[in-house]
């Protein structure tokens, strides 16, 4: 372990995935665990299909994005282990790089190719992984997320027709308040809420340009139609989403 901790040190740009190559779960088990325990006196978290997400298989576990909290969520609620797709930027200091590393973290350049990222989820996914992508490429809020009808990044959709496994898309609600102390205290003051939708397929035809969109075009739909879903069984109000 304290090799992998010096290997991740040394690479400014996060470790180089060598293909086939799978990371070791204990490392990732320790955080869950310990985030588990932080939740368990701050948080009350409302989840619906999350039984989806049990399957054996390999899945893509797209979740929409308003906070750099919402991994840590999924991840506290899921009991399969998820590879994160996390940005170069966040490796940019050795603490957040090495603790990406070892949690089994997928590093991608946006503004570089993206080909090696790919590749790696595609492997992953092959071995009957799950690999957590967010749609949306970063952090979005107003009209601008994919909850109130705004586009999606497409790489979630070459990784699903190239793997042949399927999209889970998912809602994260609240996570945006976690920046506020009140959370955090004691006698589960944070409220989080979790909604699943079904798996979809984006199908050989999903392999060409005119396929991505239409697939990308499906999974906005969907998200739109989620939220509404997770509004009407949570009772949340449309401030929900900042």
């Amino acid at each position: 372990m304290i090799g992998k901790w010096i290997e991740a040190i040394r690479y400014p740009g996060g470790v180089p995935v060598k293909a086939g190559s799978k990371q070791p779960a204990s490392f990732y088990a320790f955080c869950r665990s310990l985030w588990r325990g932080i939740f368990a006196c701050t948080m009350r978290v409302k989840c619906a299909g999350l039984e989806t997400l049990n399957a054996k298989d390999g899945m893509v576990i797209a979740v929409s994005h308003v906070s750099h909290l919402d991994p840590v969520v999924m991840s506290v609620v899921t009991s399969r282990k998820i590879s994160w797709v996390s940005r170069i930027e966040f490796y940019r200091y050795w603490p957040m790089r090495t603790v990406l590393y070892l949690g089994g973290a997928l590093r991608v350049d946006r503004q570089g190719s993206a080909i090696p990222t790919i590749r790696e989820g595609l492997r992953r996914l092959a071995r009957g992984e799950a690999v957590g992508i967010f749609p949306e490429g970063e952090l979005m809020c107003g009209e601008q997320s994919v909850l109130r009808g705004a586009r999606v990044k497409q790489g979630v959709c070459t990784l699903a027709a190239w793997s042949g496994k399927p999209v889970v898309p998912v809602i994260v609600l609240g996570t945006h308040r976690l920046v506020n102390i009140g959370p955090w205290l004691p006698a589960k003051r944070g409220r989080l809420w979790v909604y699943v939708g079904a798996p979809m397929f984006a199908g050989p035809g999903a392999r060409t340009h005119a396929g991505r969109a239409e697939f990308a075009a499906a999974l906005e739909a969907e998200y739109v139609r989620l939220y509404a879903k997770a509004r009407e069984a949570f009772k949340l109000d449309e401030s929900i989403v900042p």
